[in-house]
């Protein structure tokens, strides 16, 4: 080898450099990056092929460019990928003539510095292969000659498309794309998408294009367009979507300094300050990128969606398929309703909501053909100001929303498609907006669609075994669609400042106005969309054993309507912002205040000394089913006082009971721990004398231990013993893996028994490793220290960004100011925590010793 590959590594290095150093430096334009992608693609093959001369390879072979690398562009980090094709050898000798050479040829492009993906075939070996394995079939399709011997290339196109089964390969295709959508959660508007894969990515287009040249129906848009599978407006919205999702992948590579194709929270700012978008206090650089991008991919979502029915039509010969006609507007093609001219929506716009109507009403229809597609995504300008305010579209949408079946399809398809955007404007609006609250996972219009679904699964009973007793309520719900409007609209005044509650009802109080929802519904419908966040608040933040709470919220109810409403637009809620916010316990929490204040609406205050009577009478019965000695419960139960029993329910109660009878004046820590009878986790007894840093032991010990705490019930006795009950989850913890559940319980119970026992110091609080996502968006640390209702306790509230051993820092800072926590609120949304503690001390009645708590507790947050 004469070549210097010092010196060729360092020109590349060099020129590659330069490339990027220009475009760094370049406005952020679509033109920008394909100058950028060509360029560097281009320095890619003139270097291979001063190597590949270099090492004087064989006559008759060539090299090729394949996948990514092959369509003549190369993002700043991606792979190289090339096909080494050899010529036909006659012998084994002439074999071993070859293997030295291009050992040495990709030898040489790995000390250069390219990353390089090879493979070394035949062109009978490479028929061979993609016949085998679709990856490599497609990835021939893209094959483009670099240097060598050319008529060995033309012989691999030639022999490519000769064996080429295009059926096969489309059907291929197509179930890989269904495949990685899936990976991908089916939707465009992951918070963290992948600019590539995800649904609505490069990767989508690049589908249709391998479909396109298998079938040979046109290498390019362009090419498309000529051959009708394309409008010339489709052709530049995609082009026009593609160069910006080309954009983003380059400038991502770029910023990451490495093969990023994810738009991680870490990288949204700084791609979009090199974008140029700049915060304001309505609006981040990030979101702003976001939606831009959301935007695209939507867009690439519903013109895939059209090409690859058309080329499926194509292939498949199903556009000469028989037609049934359905009335003067729509046929059934095949399954697919169909368009009766490509204009229609042109001349009636009231066959736009008549298209969903048809495939609502007619069960034997999958979806909407290409053609319909193409019809709708050209007519988005038909939809405008008077399109939104005729009277036939509201009864026709209300149709919609009453009929028996299909809201959930057709409220999604009616998003797809743009159309649910520009009949309810204020939809469009939140369609793409990220939230960064940490406990969302999807954007608004995503969110508000998840949470329709989970409306209308409580009124099918075949979902029946996922929310028992909400599909209980709904049976006996009269009018379902009232409660999917006000799912429709309880965040889509999201993003605009202010309440999105109150604007949210001005919003649903208008479209109620024009939509014939009048008189009590009306009312109903509006309260339900301001009210949204109240019961889940009270729920997870108040003390639901004290009657004054549970009337107060009855007040604010009015009617075991409009509570009853509010509770599944609570759950279905909850439901639908993450798949780590809903637990059992949030939901036996929102079915307790929703009974209590039942009862409460029914006039039915009980008195408080009945209800604890009711509650040892029905511990008492269960005693005895367990064969447990009469009046075993006396002793203990004459040290506990009223607060007591109003915050236990009898079955607690007797489970307390028969723990403790015989330890009611131990000087040892009792610990026990069962199942969780709500369902999940463990429920956990603590019974020791009670000290000031108690709470803080359990607490460090669960932290230590990998277990999160979901709710405590903090008590002591009239004789000074702390009796405090827990609810916990095992938080994922890789060490309980494979523990079975009793093993678990013992557990618990000897090592938290020996941990409230000691009098070692509290340990330092872990430093646990934030995920990304609180990295990018921080919630500032709030606590709030004031009197309660009666003042004679403190409500202690705290908001922060959720990690390993919170709850452990704030019960740490407590014990060291001797604060007695009596009762704690624990709630985790997502990934940030809002939580409630009851508590007493002499300290506290000091406004200096106060303040120092506070900033005790804000310091130790935001360590």
């Amino acid at each position: 080898m004469t070549l210097d590959i010092a010196a060729l590594r360092n020109d590349f290095r060099a020129a590659k450099t330069d490339l990027l150093t220009r475009f760094q430096d370049a406005r952020a334009t679509s033109a920008s990056a394909s100058t950028l992608l060509l360029h560097l693609a281009r320095l890619v093959d003139r270097t291979l092929t001063r190597l590949w001369e270099d090492v004087d390879m064989p006559k008759g072979g060539a090299l090729v460019a394949v996948g990514g690398y092959g369509r003549g562009e190369l993002f700043p980090y991606s792979d190289i990928d090339v096909l080494v094709l050899l010529p036909v050898v006659p012998s084994a000798s002439g074999e071993d003539l070859c293997a030295p050479k291009v050992e040495a040829f990709i030898s040489a492009c790995w000390d250069i510095g390219l990353e390089i993906g090879s493979s070394v075939r035949t062109v009978d070996e490479c028929v061979e292969e993609a016949r085998r394995d679709v990856t490599v079939q497609t990835a021939l399709l893209e094959a483009r000659f670099i240097c060598g011997t050319r008529a060995r290339f033309e012989e691999l196109e030639a022999s490519t498309h000769e064996h080429m089964d295009v059926p096969a390969f489309l059907t291929a295709k197509l179930l890989e794309m269904r495949q990685r959508h899936t990976k991908y959660e089916d939707t465009p508007y992951a918070l963290e998408p992948n600019c590539k894969e995800s649904p609505g990515g490069l990767r989508d287009l690049q589908v249709v294009l391998w479909l396109a040249r298998a079938a040979r129906l046109g290498r390019n848009w362009a090419e498309l367009a000529r051959n009708g599978l394309l409008t010339a407006f489709e052709a530049r919205q995609l082009q026009r979507n593609e160069g910006l999702l080309k954009l983003i992948r380059t400038r991502l590579h770029q910023i990451a300094g490495r093969r990023e194709d994810r738009l991680v929270f870490d990288l949204q700012t700084a791609v979009a300050t090199s974008f140029g978008y700049e915060s304001t206090k309505a609006l981040r650089a990030s979101e702003a990128l976001m939606r831009r991008y959301y935007w695209a991919a939507k867009a690439v979502t519903q013109l895939n969606q059209i090409l690859i029915l058309n080329i499926e039509e194509r292939v498949r010969g199903s556009h000469d398929a028989p037609m049934r006609r359905i009335d003067e507007r729509f046929f059934d093609r095949g399954g697919f309703l169909e368009v009766a001219r490509d204009d229609l929506y042109e001349h009636d716009r009231h066959a736009i909501f008549g298209t969903f109507l048809a495939l609502q009403q007619d069960k034997t229809l999958k979806g909407l053909s290409a053609r319909t597609l193409r019809a709708l995504y050209n007519a988005r300008n038909v939809m405008d100001a008077s399109f939104r305010r005729d009277p036939a579209n509201h009864a026709a949408f209300m149709q919609l929303l009453k009929a028996d079946h299909g809201q959930t399809h057709l409220l999604r398809l009616l998003n797809q498609t743009s159309v649910l955007g520009r009949y309810l404007w204020v939809f469009r609006r939140i369609v793409g907006q990220m939230q960064h609250d940490l406990f969302h996972v999807y954007t608004v219009d995503q969110h508000i669609l998840m949470v329709v679904r989970n409306m209308r699964r409580f009124f099918i009973p075949e979902h029946a075994h996922e929310y028992p007793y909400c599909t209980q309520l709904a049976s006996e719900w009269d009018k379902p669609y009232l409660l999917y409007v006000a799912a429709l609209f309880h965040d889509v005044a999201k993003g605009r400042g202010g309440d999105h509650s109150e604007l949210g009802a001005v919003e649903v109080r208008r479209f109620c106005k024009d939509h014939g929802i009048t008189g009590e519904d009306a009312r109903l419908v509006e309260f339900l969309v301001a009210e949204h966040l109240t019961m889940s608040r009270v729920a997870q933040k108040e003390d639901l054993s004290d009657p004054d709470v549970i009337q107060a919220f009855a007040r604010r109810m009015g009617s075991e309507r409009f509570l009853t409403g509010l509770y599944l637009l609570t759950v279905a809620d909850i439901r639908g912002t993450s798949p780590k916010v809903w637990n059992a316990w949030k939901g036996k929490l929102l079915e307790d205040l929703y009974k209590l204040t039942l009862r409460a609406l029914g006039g039915a205050r009980p008195h408080l000394d009945a209800e604890i009577e009711a509650r040892k009478q029905q511990a008492r019965h269960t005693l005895a089913l367990y064969f447990m000695p009469a009046g075993i419960e006396q002793k203990l139960w004459a040290t506990l006082d009223t607060s007591y029993f109003a915050r236990h329910d009898s079955a607690d109660i007797a489970w307390h009971t028969r723990m403790l009878w015989r330890h009611v004046e131990t000087l040892k820590p009792v610990v026990a721990a069962r199942l969780s009878p709500v369902g999940e986790g463990l429920q956990v007894l603590v019974y020791a004398p009670d000290r000031p840093d108690l709470f803080a032991r359990i607490c460090g010990y669960f932290d230590r231990a990998g277990f999160s705490i979901q709710d405590a019930r903090i008590h002591t006795s009239k004789t000074g013993y702390a009796i405090d009950t827990f609810q916990i989850l095992t938080a994922g913890s890789a060490q309980f893996e494979g523990v079975h559940y009793r093993d678990l319980i013992a557990l618990v119970e000897n090592q938290l028994a020996e941990g409230v026992a000691s009098d070692a110091p509290l340990h330092d609080p872990s430093r646990a490793r934030l995920s990304r996502r609180v990295k990018s968006f921080p919630v500032q640390p709030r606590v709030s220290l004031r009197p309660d209702e009666r003042a004679q306790r403190w409500l202690l509230t705290v908001s922060a960004s959720d990690r390993s051993g919170l709850l452990y820092v704030i019960a740490r800072t407590l014990a060291r100011h001797q604060i007695n926590v009596q009762l704690a609120k624990v709630s985790t949304l997502g990934e940030r925590v809002e939580d409630t503690f009851l508590v007493t001390g002499d300290v506290l009645r000091g406004d200096k010793a106060q303040l120092q708590v506070e900033t005790e507790l804000l310091t130790a947050l935001e360590a």
